[in-house]
Protein backbone atom coordinates (compact mmCIF):
# COMPACT_ATOMS: atom_id res chain seq x y z
CA UNK A 1 0.00 0.00 0.00
CA UNK A 2 2.85 2.37 0.76
CA UNK A 3 4.07 2.29 -2.83
CA UNK A 4 0.63 3.40 -4.03
CA UNK A 5 0.49 6.38 -1.69
CA UNK A 6 2.25 8.95 -3.92
CA UNK A 7 0.05 8.12 -6.90
CA UNK A 8 -3.11 8.21 -4.76
CA UNK A 9 -2.07 11.59 -3.39
CA UNK A 10 -1.50 12.86 -6.92
CA UNK A 11 -4.96 11.68 -7.95
CA UNK A 12 -6.54 13.31 -4.90
CA UNK A 13 -4.70 16.51 -5.67
CA UNK A 14 -6.05 16.51 -9.23
CA UNK A 15 -9.57 15.92 -7.97
CA UNK A 16 -9.19 18.57 -5.28
CA UNK A 17 -8.30 21.08 -7.95
CA UNK A 18 -11.41 20.56 -10.03
CA UNK A 19 -11.86 24.31 -9.80
CA UNK A 20 -9.46 24.44 -12.72
CA UNK A 21 -12.08 22.60 -14.71
CA UNK A 22 -14.38 25.59 -14.48
CA UNK A 23 -11.91 27.64 -16.50
CA UNK A 24 -11.65 24.89 -19.11
CA UNK A 25 -15.42 24.54 -19.43
CA UNK A 26 -15.89 28.31 -19.52
CA UNK A 27 -13.40 28.46 -22.38
CA UNK A 28 -15.31 25.81 -24.34
CA UNK A 29 -18.63 27.53 -23.68
CA UNK A 30 -17.18 30.85 -24.78
CA UNK A 31 -16.00 29.31 -28.05
CA UNK A 32 -19.45 27.87 -28.67
CA UNK A 33 -21.14 31.15 -27.89
CA UNK A 34 -19.09 32.85 -30.61
CA UNK A 35 -21.03 30.83 -33.19
CA UNK A 36 -24.34 31.59 -31.48
CA UNK A 37 -23.57 35.31 -31.36
CA UNK A 38 -22.58 35.31 -35.02
CA UNK A 39 -25.79 33.50 -35.92
CA UNK A 40 -27.87 36.10 -34.13
CA UNK A 41 -26.03 38.86 -35.97
CA UNK A 42 -26.63 37.13 -39.29
CA UNK A 43 -30.32 36.74 -38.50
CA UNK A 44 -30.57 40.41 -37.71
CA UNK A 45 -28.72 41.53 -40.84
CA UNK A 46 -29.59 39.01 -43.55
CA UNK A 47 -32.36 36.76 -42.32
CA UNK A 48 -32.28 32.96 -42.22
CA UNK A 49 -28.96 31.19 -42.86
CA UNK A 50 -29.21 27.39 -42.95
CA UNK A 51 -25.45 26.77 -42.97
CA UNK A 52 -24.86 28.91 -39.89
CA UNK A 53 -27.81 27.26 -38.16
CA UNK A 54 -26.12 23.89 -38.67
CA UNK A 55 -22.89 25.23 -37.20
CA UNK A 56 -24.78 26.52 -34.16
CA UNK A 57 -26.52 23.18 -33.75
CA UNK A 58 -23.22 21.31 -33.77
CA UNK A 59 -21.67 23.72 -31.27
CA UNK A 60 -24.61 23.41 -28.88
CA UNK A 61 -24.41 19.61 -29.02
CA UNK A 62 -20.68 19.70 -28.35
CA UNK A 63 -21.14 22.02 -25.36
CA UNK A 64 -23.93 19.87 -23.96
CA UNK A 65 -21.81 16.75 -24.29
CA UNK A 66 -18.84 18.38 -22.58
CA UNK A 67 -20.85 19.74 -19.65
CA UNK A 68 -22.72 16.45 -19.19
CA UNK A 69 -19.50 14.47 -19.07
CA UNK A 70 -17.88 16.88 -16.67
CA UNK A 71 -20.84 16.81 -14.32
CA UNK A 72 -20.79 13.02 -14.42
CA UNK A 73 -17.11 13.01 -13.53
CA UNK A 74 -17.26 15.67 -10.81
CA UNK A 75 -20.48 14.57 -9.13
CA UNK A 76 -21.53 11.02 -10.04
CA UNK A 77 -25.13 10.25 -9.22
CA UNK A 78 -26.01 7.57 -6.64
CA UNK A 79 -26.01 4.06 -8.02
CA UNK A 80 -29.16 1.98 -8.46
CA UNK A 81 -27.75 -1.54 -8.10
CA UNK A 82 -29.53 -4.52 -9.62
CA UNK A 83 -28.70 -7.74 -11.42
CA UNK A 84 -27.19 -6.89 -14.81
CA UNK A 85 -26.75 -9.29 -17.72
CA UNK A 86 -23.39 -8.25 -19.08
CA UNK A 87 -23.90 -9.77 -22.51
CA UNK A 88 -27.25 -8.04 -23.03
CA UNK A 89 -25.62 -4.76 -22.02
CA UNK A 90 -22.79 -5.29 -24.49
CA UNK A 91 -25.19 -6.18 -27.31
CA UNK A 92 -27.25 -3.04 -26.71
CA UNK A 93 -24.15 -0.88 -26.71
CA UNK A 94 -22.80 -2.45 -29.89
CA UNK A 95 -26.14 -1.99 -31.60
CA UNK A 96 -25.87 1.76 -31.01
CA UNK A 97 -22.54 1.76 -32.84
CA UNK A 98 -23.64 -0.28 -35.86
CA UNK A 99 -23.92 2.76 -38.12
CA UNK A 100 -20.47 4.08 -37.23
CA UNK A 101 -18.86 0.67 -37.68
CA UNK A 102 -20.62 0.12 -40.99
CA UNK A 103 -19.48 3.49 -42.29
CA UNK A 104 -15.86 2.66 -41.47
CA UNK A 105 -16.22 -0.95 -42.62
CA UNK A 106 -15.18 -2.19 -39.18
CA UNK A 107 -15.72 -5.91 -38.59
CA UNK A 108 -17.16 -6.98 -35.24
CA UNK A 109 -16.10 -10.14 -33.44
CA UNK A 110 -17.90 -11.28 -30.28
CA UNK A 111 -16.70 -14.03 -27.94
CA UNK A 112 -18.97 -14.31 -24.93
CA UNK A 113 -17.35 -16.97 -22.75
CA UNK A 114 -18.55 -15.80 -19.34
CA UNK A 115 -21.53 -17.80 -18.09
CA UNK A 116 -24.01 -16.89 -16.76
CA UNK A 117 -22.48 -13.43 -17.26
CA UNK A 118 -24.34 -11.45 -14.59
CA UNK A 119 -23.02 -8.79 -12.24
CA UNK A 120 -24.58 -6.64 -9.54
CA UNK A 121 -24.47 -2.94 -10.29
CA UNK A 122 -26.00 0.15 -11.85
CA UNK A 123 -26.86 -0.80 -15.44
CA UNK A 124 -26.96 2.78 -16.72
CA UNK A 125 -23.53 3.64 -15.35
CA UNK A 126 -22.01 0.38 -16.52
CA UNK A 127 -23.37 0.94 -20.02
CA UNK A 128 -21.86 4.42 -20.04
CA UNK A 129 -18.46 2.96 -19.15
CA UNK A 130 -18.75 0.28 -21.84
CA UNK A 131 -19.90 2.80 -24.44
CA UNK A 132 -16.89 4.99 -23.71
CA UNK A 133 -14.54 2.06 -24.35
CA UNK A 134 -16.34 0.98 -27.52
CA UNK A 135 -16.45 4.52 -28.91
CA UNK A 136 -12.74 4.96 -28.25
CA UNK A 137 -12.02 1.67 -30.01
CA UNK A 138 -14.09 2.61 -33.08
CA UNK A 139 -12.57 6.09 -33.27
CA UNK A 140 -9.06 4.61 -33.02
CA UNK A 141 -9.55 2.68 -36.27
CA UNK A 142 -9.68 3.73 -39.89
CA UNK A 143 -11.39 1.72 -42.64
CA UNK A 144 -11.48 -2.07 -42.43
CA UNK A 145 -10.50 -2.37 -38.79
CA UNK A 146 -11.69 -5.08 -36.42
CA UNK A 147 -13.37 -4.63 -33.06
CA UNK A 148 -13.24 -7.65 -30.76
CA UNK A 149 -15.33 -7.91 -27.59
CA UNK A 150 -14.61 -10.85 -25.29
CA UNK A 151 -15.97 -11.85 -21.88
CA UNK A 152 -14.41 -14.35 -19.50
CA UNK A 153 -15.26 -15.62 -16.03
CA UNK A 154 -13.07 -16.98 -13.27
CA UNK A 155 -12.14 -16.63 -9.60
CA UNK A 156 -15.37 -14.79 -8.85
CA UNK A 157 -14.71 -12.14 -11.48
CA UNK A 158 -16.12 -11.25 -14.88
CA UNK A 159 -13.79 -9.67 -17.41
CA UNK A 160 -14.56 -7.62 -20.52
CA UNK A 161 -11.88 -7.30 -23.20
CA UNK A 162 -12.29 -4.57 -25.83
CA UNK A 163 -9.69 -4.84 -28.58
CA UNK A 164 -9.15 -2.63 -31.62
CA UNK A 165 -6.74 -2.74 -34.53
CA UNK A 166 -6.02 0.97 -34.47
CA UNK A 167 -2.77 2.87 -34.26
CA UNK A 168 -2.25 1.99 -30.60
CA UNK A 169 -1.16 4.24 -27.75
CA UNK A 170 2.32 5.73 -27.52
CA UNK A 171 4.32 4.33 -24.55
CA UNK A 172 4.69 7.77 -22.99
CA UNK A 173 0.90 8.23 -23.01
CA UNK A 174 -0.06 4.87 -21.52
CA UNK A 175 0.35 5.94 -17.85
CA UNK A 176 -1.98 8.90 -18.41
CA UNK A 177 -4.90 7.53 -20.44
CA UNK A 178 -7.24 7.32 -17.42
CA UNK A 179 -6.39 10.78 -16.12
CA UNK A 180 -9.07 13.44 -16.37
CA UNK A 181 -8.55 15.91 -19.23
CA UNK A 182 -5.69 13.97 -20.77
CA UNK A 183 -6.37 13.48 -24.47
CA UNK A 184 -4.52 13.17 -27.76
CA UNK A 185 -7.66 13.78 -29.82
CA UNK A 186 -8.03 17.11 -31.59
CA UNK A 187 -11.52 17.73 -30.20
CA UNK A 188 -11.42 15.33 -27.23
CA UNK A 189 -12.48 16.26 -23.72
CA UNK A 190 -10.22 13.80 -21.93
CA UNK A 191 -13.12 12.69 -19.73
CA UNK A 192 -14.35 9.47 -21.34
CA UNK A 193 -11.76 7.08 -19.88
CA UNK A 194 -11.64 8.95 -16.57
CA UNK A 195 -15.40 8.44 -16.23
CA UNK A 196 -14.98 4.82 -17.24
CA UNK A 197 -12.42 4.23 -14.48
CA UNK A 198 -14.57 5.94 -11.89
CA UNK A 199 -17.62 3.83 -12.77
CA UNK A 200 -15.56 0.63 -12.67
CA UNK A 201 -14.00 1.51 -9.33
CA UNK A 202 -17.42 2.40 -7.89
CA UNK A 203 -18.41 -1.17 -8.79
CA UNK A 204 -15.34 -2.57 -6.97
CA UNK A 205 -13.65 -3.40 -10.24
CA UNK A 206 -10.43 -2.59 -12.04
CA UNK A 207 -9.57 -1.37 -15.53
CA UNK A 208 -6.29 -1.63 -17.41
CA UNK A 209 -4.95 -1.15 -20.91
CA UNK A 210 -2.34 -2.93 -23.02
CA UNK A 211 -1.17 -1.27 -26.19
CA UNK A 212 1.71 -0.87 -28.60
CA UNK A 213 2.02 1.77 -31.29
CA UNK A 214 0.84 0.39 -34.61
CA UNK A 215 -0.78 -2.77 -33.24
CA UNK A 216 -3.97 -1.56 -31.55
CA UNK A 217 -5.09 -1.53 -27.93
CA UNK A 218 -6.87 -3.82 -25.48
CA UNK A 219 -8.84 -2.45 -22.54
CA UNK A 220 -9.76 -4.91 -19.80
CA UNK A 221 -12.47 -4.37 -17.20
CA UNK A 222 -12.66 -6.80 -14.29
CA UNK A 223 -15.80 -6.80 -12.10
CA UNK A 224 -17.08 -8.98 -9.26
CA UNK A 225 -19.40 -11.69 -10.57
CA UNK A 226 -22.86 -11.84 -9.06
Amino acid sequence: MTSDLPENLRRLDRLANLGLVSASVAHEIKNGLVAITTFIEVLLEKGDDREMAEVVGRELKRIDSLVTQMLRFAAPRPTAPASVNLHHLLDRSLRLLEHQMSGRRIALKREYRALPGTIHGDESQLQQAVMNLLLNAVEAMSDRGELTVVTEAGAGRLKIFVRDTGAGIAPENLPHVFEAFFTTKKNGTGLGLAICRRVVEEHHGTIEVHSESGTGSTFIISLPAE
